[in-house]
């Protein structure tokens, strides 16, 4: 459908969309890269591709033609250069609630049982990293650990992290009611404090996979046996197993169950 003209152009509803799709992509791409060197480099390609546009509509031959040159090579440096950014974006597609209705879990035996062995844990301070998978897919990382794909239980959790087993550094996998993978290495956040705490190994990893994925990890201190949860880039530090039961019942299955319901009101006959 048409809808105005400008100059010898004809602008259509199918081109206003293609537009703000093309905005809202790049746009989201600069906000996870704002305050970075890779933002820079961002604004350097987008210039590049607006050169090209501009040499194709005044026709500048030679000027189009190393403009497409450079275009071949950047498709796949932009890739490369990009890669954690991309799949920060993707992550947080992911984490949209219609997406989320396809990806029901069946977490709350699991839920039980990370509370559990947390608290034992927690009393022993022994140290975990436990990492709970949503829609992102975790394949990358189980493949740097240990594949176990054990069912979850509170007895197991504490074996993997008991200070002599041999899996105990390194995080766990969990999706659904199963142990994917323990020993798993994890990329660590660039955050090293959090106000006055400043961030150790393990909760830099738990935070680090939260940044890249819509996973949560939960953690557990073995220098205080302080009990934390990172979700979505952000880290609750210090909290109750009561409340870590709480957080991962809202994050994992109420919000689910909101979602469906507000699904089923919207679709309902008025």
């Amino acid at each position: 459908m048409e809808l105005f003209n400008i100059g010898f152009l004809t602008v259509t509803i199918v081109d206003v969309i293609d537009i703000l799709l093309v905005t809202f992509i790049l746009y989201r791409l600069y906000r996870s890269m704002r305050g970075t060197v890779a933002a820079q480099i961002f604004v350097g390609l987008v210039v590049i591709i607006l050169l090209a546009f501009v040499t194709q509509a005044f026709n500048l031959k030679a000027m189009g033609w190393i403009l497409r040159t450079l275009s071949d090579i950047l498709v796949i440096a932009f890739i490369i250069i990009f890669q954690p950014e991309i799949r920060r974006l993707l992550s947080t597609i992911a984490r949209n609630r219609f997406i989320q209705l396809f990806l029901r879990l069946n977490v709350d035996e699991s839920i039980e049982e990370i509370t559990a062995a947390a608290l034992e844990l927690s009393k022993k301070k022994q140290g975990a990293l436990i990492i709970i998978a949503r829609g992102t897919g975790m394949k990358s990382f189980t493949e740097t650990g240990v594949i176990l794909h054990a069912q979850i239980s509170r007895s197991l959790l504490l074996s993997i992290f008991n200070p002599r087993s041999p899996l105990h550094d390194g995080a766990i996998v969990v999706n659904d009611r199963t142990i994917e993978a323990a020993r798993c290495t994890l990329p660590l956040s660039a955050t090293s404090r959090v106000g006055d705490l400043v961030l150790g190994t393990r909760h830099r990893a738990g935070l680090g996979v939260t940044e890249q994925t819509d996973a949560i990890a939960v953690i557990v201190s073995e220098e205080t046996g302080a009990v934390s949860i990172a979700d979505n880039g952000e880290l609750t530090y210090k909290i109750s197993v009561k409340e870590l039961r709480k957080e991962l019942r809202d994050r994992l299955v109420l919000s689910m169950e909101r979602s469906f319901k507000n699904v089923k009101e919207a679709i309902r006959p008025q």
